[in-house]
């Protein structure tokens, strides 16, 4: 794996062919990390939309991606517009627990496990200094690792665009890209802008022991 190879499309090299658990049936691609390898920012969401499923690349082919691509350009980030196929990112990277998509269910628990090792591999390579789990269970799965707190002490509609110091990182919650409300997107927006970007959020980098 090259963190300097240009492309941002699974700019690490992982296997596009997975076949490592049951998700693998009904996928029609798997969809590993998009963006800036050296960003500061790493979004995460549970698994690829239908959009992504289809093209093989993070939060683009329908709303739920349109919406978070609107966020990343408010927050200068994309430098293309929210329904562009191939967005221009930059300091952001986005990524999924799971790297494929089940039409009718989400994906079990040994599942997330299996995939983690990508994840893993993604969050050492990257070194972000700002960690966004989008959704419940993100939120759930990476709090045992970076925070302090029990993992079914978080609500992610309360702890939505707030921060929480962690273990080596800061984390942002989102909400659900499918739950949001155009007040909530810019609730997120309006939080990072006023009080991650006025101050220096850089001085945890480095400290993740993982």
């Amino acid at each position: 794996m090259d963190a300097h190879q240009p492309d941002p499309e699974n700019p690490f090299g992982m296997d596009e062919q997975c076949t490592n658990c049951g998700l693998c049936e009904n996928r029609t691609n798997v969809v590993h990390g998009y963006g800036d390898v050296g960003g500061e920012f790493l979004f995460i969401a549970e698994r690829p939309h239908e959009g992504a499923d289809e093209s093989g690349i993070p939060f683009t082919g329908d709303d739920p991606g349109g919406r978070l691509q609107w966020m990343l350009g408010e927050l200068g980030f994309a430098r293309t517009e929210p329904d562009a196929e191939r967005p221009e990112i930059q300091n952001a990277f986005c990524t999924y627990l799971t790297r494929c998509r089940d039409p009718d269910r989400s994906a079990t628990q040994q599942e997330i496990d299996t995939c983690e090792p990508y994840l893993n591999a993604e969050i050492r390579m990257i070194n972000p200094q700002i960690i966004v789990p989008i959704g419940q269970r993100v939120l759930e799965s990476l709090a045992i690792e970076y925070t302090t707190r029990k993992p079914e002490s978080f609500d992610i509609e309360t702890e939505h665009a707030t921060t929480i110091r962690g273990r080596g990182f800061e984390l942002i919650p989102m909400m659900e890209l499918e739950t949001q409300t155009d007040a909530d997107s810019e609730a997120f927006v309006e939080h990072v802008m006023e009080n991650v970007f006025s101050r220096d959020y850089r001085q945890t980098k480095g400290r993740q022991s993982r």
